[in-house]
């Protein structure tokens, strides 16, 4: 990664946003202006294949190619300091980040925060932790696409309702398929050197997250935050999760 035109340590971070399946940077919508609003400089990225960015879906598409799409955001923005989001399946992104700048750029990363999100261990994949049956039902998907993407579900299972639920089913777009099931091979000490946050989405809590939510409170290093909404809380409690973030930038 290149190094920004200027450093200053002292400076306030950053917060990076970074979408789960399915989804876009359009999802950010009702809590960028929050943030912007509060002072700060806050961004969301789009991954490759999915959202404004459908028409790219390829096979080609993998952990790789959406790890270095969020690198790449932080390269054109020339970020010093940045508090990384990540929200559900991004869980597995933003690790595959911290691994790598951890690497290549000690210090960039000021806080990472998994939002209801996927918790891997070294050489997991987003999978490893699912159901059998879970699993069963997105490889079966993945088949009328022949294994390129599998479909969203009905927003509802976010805890969505009404014109939200419309609104998020309007813009959901197949995820790639490859990244389903590839492992993630990362540093875990590396990665737990940048301080944590898990934001546990309790009602409805959705169930493939529920490994992650036992971990972060049976481990040392974690801040656990809790918010009474469902999966999709940038949709359905934008200011409730704006406040957290805030929170949590103030503080890096």
């Amino acid at each position: 990664m290149h190094a920004p035109a200027s450093s200053n340590e002292s400076a306030p971070p950053a917060v990076v946003l970074v979408h789960g399946s399915w989804h876009g940077a359009w999802c950010w919508r009702r809590v960028l202006p929050l943030l912007r609003g509060a002072g700060v400089d806050a961004h969301a990225v789009t991954l490759t294949g999915v959202g404004e960015r459908a028409h790219l879906l390829s096979p080609a598409i993998d952990l790789h190619t959406h790890i270095q799409d969020v690198i790449g955001l932080m390269e054109a923005e020339e970020l010093q300091r940045v508090v990384l989001v990540g929200h559900s399946y991004a869980g597995m992104v933003i690790t595959g980040v911290a691994d790598r700048l951890q690497r290549e750029r000690p210090g960039l990363l000021a806080h990472l925060v998994y939002l209801d999100a996927a918790l891997p261990y070294p050489g997991d994949s987003w999978s490893s932790r699912h159901t059998p049956e879970t699993k069963q039902a997105r490889i079966n998907a993945a088949q009328s696409s022949g294994g390129l993407s599998f479909p969203p579900p009905d927003a509802a299972l976010f805890g969505l309702e009404g014109a939200d639920r419309d609104w998020v089913n309007r813009r959901q777009t197949p995820q790639p398929f490859k990244l389903y099931q590839q492992p993630l091979d990362f540093d875990a000490e590396r990665v737990a050197s940048v301080p944590r946050t898990f934001i546990d989405c309790t009602q409805p809590a959705l169930a493939t997250i529920e490994p992650s939510r036992l971990r972060v409170r049976s481990e040392p290093g974690w801040q656990v935050l809790e918010l009474a909404t469902g999966h999709d809380p940038m949709v359905s409690a934008p200011q409730a999760l704006a406040d957290l973030l805030l929170d949590i930038q103030c503080r890096a």
